[in-house]
């Protein structure tokens, strides 16, 4: 038995009264946007497109952003908009050459390292942020608005919700006993609802049952998804070295849900080490020194330092300690499950095609 786990669900389940406290005050508010009394969402007439949750903890968003501008990038002037979540700085920013993580935030970053020719912003109040993204770019053909599912200021022309196969949001409570930041009520306001971090193998059968227990509405879209690792590439040189089951690997990362990187490790190394950090964590100098150490004391000829891509963005300004360290970088991706990748992306298209007719 893992007892820290244990001890952890015991404590959440004792925090039940500020749960049910936290989902009355999400309730009101969310009535209250809907029946547009103190609060109001604004629509705009441009094509936005929301990815976000209604859980706290890591479904998949970044790669869910990333898929998108590597399909549509191709074909349309796009943009993101995000907080900017754990950034330095605040207001309006537009990402440029001389941007750091610090400036716009660590997965903001990642999208401008990875899309240098796709504006990257970022903004608290999205309702400000977007007239000042079409200002600054005036030939965008959409947005994709980053983690603004609950944010009810903007309505989207396209909402997309993400949930973890392994932490649906049926089965789910209300902070801090569970994970839930909004109510399940507001699943009805997605158009497409997205199961992330599925089983590859998962069958038709369980997907069926899943459809049934999530019973989305005659007009919801929903998808399956698997997460995708690619070849680790080295943080500073971009050379890729491949994962063998003789190496013993020192995984450092500060993401919401490790679980299934440790599970793909447990499958491809000889194993593993870990290093772990808070969600968003800034890494400091002191940091990467004990990092070293760590892996200095792993006494074994084929070893590696492991890491995230979100993580890597804050670890990229040692770039002189960084350069003869054998620390490496993993993509992640989504993959659809069932042959269903051009129905997902056919859906995105119709909407941004349908909404630039109706103009």
């Amino acid at each position: 038995m893992n007892f820290n786990a244990f001890f952890l669900k015991s404590f959440r389940v004792l925090l039940l009264p500020f749960a049910v406290l936290y989902g009355a005050i999400v309730f009101i508010r969310n009535r209250l946007y809907d029946k547009g009394i103190i609060f109001k969402e604004t629509t705009f007439n441009f094509p936005l497109i929301c990815i976000g949750n209604i859980a706290v903890g890591g479904t998949g968003k970044s790669p869910m952003v990333e898929y998108l501008l590597n399909f549509l990038q191709p074909k349309y002037k796009i943009a993101t908009l995000s907080r900017g979540y754990k950034r330095k700085t605040k207001g309006y920013a537009l990402a440029n050459e001389n941007t750091t993580a610090l400036e716009i935030g660590d997965e903001p970053m990642q999208f401008h390292l990875k899309f240098p020719n796709i504006p990257i912003a970022v903004g608290e109040e999205r309702l400000v942020a977007i007239p000042q993204l079409l200002h600054d770019v005036p030939d965008l053909q959409a947005i994709i608005l980053d983690d603004a599912f609950q944010h009810r200021a903007v309505k989207a022309g396209l909402n997309i919700l993400l949930t973890e196969y392994n932490n649906l949001y049926i089965y789910d409570f209300f902070l801090p006993t569970g994970d839930l930041r909004d109510e399940w009520q507001s699943v009805k306001r997605a158009d497409i609802i997205i199961v992330t971090k599925c089983p590859a193998d998962l069958s038709v059968e369980k997907k069926q049952k899943l459809l049934r227990n999530l019973h989305p509405l005659p007009s919801q879209r929903v998808f399956f998804t698997t997460i995708s690792y690619g070849t680790p590439y080295h943080i500073s040189n971009y050379t890729v070295r491949a994962i063998t089951e003789k190496d013993e690997v020192l995984l450092v990362c500060g993401i919401a849900n490790p679980k299934p990187l440790k599970d793909y490790l447990l499958q491809k190394a000889f194993t593993y080490y870990q290093k772990n950090y808070s969600d968003h964590h800034i890494f400091t100098i002191d940091d990467l020194r004990e990092i070293v150490e760590k892996f200095k004391s792993i006494d074994v000829p084929q070893k590696m330092i492991l890491t995230t891509e979100k993580d890597a963005v804050r670890l990229t300004k040692f770039k002189q300690e960084l350069v003869d360290l054998p620390l490496y970088v993993l993509p992640i991706k989504h993959e659809f499950l069932f042959d269903e990748a051009e129905l997902f992306e056919s859906a995105i298209e119709d909407f941004i095609i349908n909404f630039s007719n109706k103009k």
